[in-house]
């Protein structure tokens, strides 16, 4: 196997484990919000306390991954957010929690970032939507075996214990990433002279201490672009993150078994669309060009998500919901990895920091869409208002995707020393 490769399996499994700490709340949510007395408003703040730090602290880890390098960076904040991980399993009080939820966002922050810089340095341009979907892939992965793996977890020792375990797990990878990875190839041992040049003739990205000015991005009209469809896009990542496991439960009266079932189901399909959107991409973009390439695959994943998305909350059968949404799950993560490519197109040696801003509106999207739902189904009652809301969320995105533009990059003359 070539050392890129064994990177990127590094970068899978480090996947999993992010959303597998993530989304453990959202499974074991019915027995934090009994065991400490939280109504789905305050739950609503709970979760909404890990979107909004790592919305921001998004942009100074990639920020930081540019500057220091990816390998120091991703040992940080993986052992930081596992400690938090851990001490989710000593909350006692509402507050406690909150802040408890809140460091361990400011940690998971950097992951994506930073595995978006480590793409950059270790594939050719070609490889970089399918490195993308790989890796988006393993997240959905990861929260496809949290139900599975945590509910017997939880039945057997109990909620508390689940986030103990998951944050070994962190640790663990953080050691072996630490002693194993480089963060440029030619200085990992073992590697060949064949593959650094394959590497280095159709990369990216080039290691830098530069870095970018913030100017130049906050003018960038194509970045605000891509920033605002992320923040849009969130707003359904972040109900099936969050609250898809209350929805099922308390809005459509299913089973914690028909529960575990759907969210997996879900994720599932998620890593479907992750790897088939990131292939599609790169088959298009190699044939047609960037912009064919990535708009495309953007526009239809979206488009086609809203859609489902409305016929879900619709739909007065119970388990039809599930699977509809099941099928939203699949057409949005199309997009998932198309939109961390156009970081590399655009970002290129600074894609960190693109990738950065961009995930930073996208969090935004995820705390506000948190917050919202637990109000609107406490002061209403009714758990599919919110489904409508995502749906037109979606649609707008969508059509972001036609201006947003791929060929449009940074340019070293406007990088400041």
């Amino acid at each position: 196997m070539k050392t890129r490769y064994k990177v990127l399996t590094a970068l899978f499994l480090l996947s999993i484990i992010t959303f597998l700490d993530r989304v453990c709340m959202n499974v074991v949510s019915k027995y934090v919000k009994a065991d400490l007395g939280l109504n789905n408003e305050q739950f609503g703040y709970v979760l909404g306390a890990f979107s909004l730090a790592y919305a921001l602290f998004e942009i100074p880890t990639g920020v930081l991954g540019d500057k220091i390098g990816p390998r120091r960076v991703l040992t940080r904040v993986v052992l930081w957010w596992s400690a938090f991980t851990a001490l989710t399993g000593t909350a006692f009080h509402f507050i406690y929690l909150i802040v408890i939820r809140f460091l361990f966002g400011a940690g998971e922050a950097g992951a994506y970032p930073n595995a978006s810089i480590v793409i950059s340095r270790w594939f050719p341009a070609v490889e970089v939507g399918r490195a993308q979907s790989v890796i988006w892939a393993a997240g959905r992965i990861g929260g496809a075996l949290t139900p599975l793996l945590v509910i017997p977890l939880v039945h057997a020792l109990g909620w508390r214990w689940a986030f103990l375990v998951l944050g070994v797990a962190g640790v663990l990878w953080a050691a072996g990433w630490y002693f194993w990875f480089r963060d440029i190839p030619v200085e990992k041992k073992g590697i060949t002279a064949e593959e650094v040049e394959e590497i280095e003739v159709g990369r990216k990205q080039v290691a830098t201490t530069h870095h970018v000015s913030w100017q130049l991005i906050l003018r960038n009209p194509n970045i605000w672009i891509l920033m605002l469809m992320c923040h849009l896009f969130f707003y359904a990542a972040y109900f099936f993150t969050n609250w898809s496991a209350t929805y099922f439960q308390e809005g459509r009266g299913l089973s914690e078994e028909q529960t575990k079932n759907f969210i997996s189901l879900s994720y599932f399909l998620g890593a479907v669309g992750c790897i088939v959107g990131g292939y599609v991409s790169d088959v298009l973009t190699k044939k047609y060009g960037l912009k064919v390439g990535r708009r495309t695959v953007g526009m239809i994943g979206l488009g086609l998500s809203s859609i489902f998305f409305l016929l879900s909350g619709l739909t007065t059968d119970n388990e039809s919901a599930g699977y509809l949404l099941a099928i939203c799950v699949f057409l949005k993560d199309l997009t998932l990895p198309v939109a961390f490519a156009v970081c590399v197109d655009i970002g290129k040696q600074h894609s960190g920091t693109v990738a950065g801003a961009m995930n930073f509106a996208g969090q935004l999207g995820g705390f506000f869409v948190t917050i919202l739902f637990g109000t609107i189904v406490q002061k209403t009652g009714n758990f599919n208002y919110p489904l409508f809301l995502i749906a037109g969320c979606l649609a707008v995105g969508a059509l972001l995707w036609l201006k947003i533009d791929p060929t449009r990059s940074l340019h070293n003359s406007d990088i400041e020393k």
